[in-house]
């Protein structure tokens, strides 16, 4: 740090402890990891998928959880997606976003997953710092075989493995 700059941050501390606000708190941030939650309208499979592919692609930087504006049951072809890439949710249990805002935990991040189809009916969780919104289809809604299912239903873990992947490039760049 040039001195000029060191000397004044040095002028804004009248104590110790002021000093150690100064100087330590852009370390303390950055060495937190950012909290993000992710919602849909059940909590049952793309919210879920996000918040486990976060914590397991980027979790040394994030801190993710998932919930629904209804709960429902967790999606068994979510699990079984997510199970081929060693990543095991069947123990997740599905949570409103009523419960998460009454527990007063604040997000850097709150990240919508609904399809825009449902975009009306998604949940927006209040009082956050970034909103952001990535539309992907409603795997409880897919039709066709089990096996025509599970492919769907790979292809959205797949899109939102991809966004999460640009999303953590992104955020740690900054």
């Amino acid at each position: 740090m040039p001195a000029k700059k060191l000397s004044s941050k040095l002028d804004l501390c009248q104590s110790n402890s002021e000093c150690l606000l100064v100087f330590a708190a852009p370390l303390i941030e950055f060495a937190m990891k950012k909290k993000v939650l992710f919602i849909c309208v059940h909590n049952s499979a793309r919210s879920q998928m996000a918040a486990a592919i976060l914590n397991k692609r980027c979790g040394e930087f994030f801190e993710a959880q998932s919930a629904g504006l209804e709960p429902g049951t967790l999606n068994p072809l979510a699990v079984e997606v997510l199970r081929e890439m060693d990543i095991d949710i069947s123990k997740n249990k599905t949570q409103a976003v009523f419960d998460v805002f009454k527990s007063g935990e604040l997000f850097a991040y709150v990240i919508t997953v609904c399809d825009e189809s449902e975009a009306k009916a998604c949940p927006i969780f209040p009082g956050v710092t970034t909103r952001l919104h990535w539309s992907f289809p409603d795997p409880s809604k897919f039709s066709g075989s089990l096996e025509e299912k599970l492919e769907q239903t790979r292809n959205v873990r797949d899109q939102i493995e991809k966004q999460i992947r640009r999303f953590c490039a992104e955020v740690r760049s900054k």
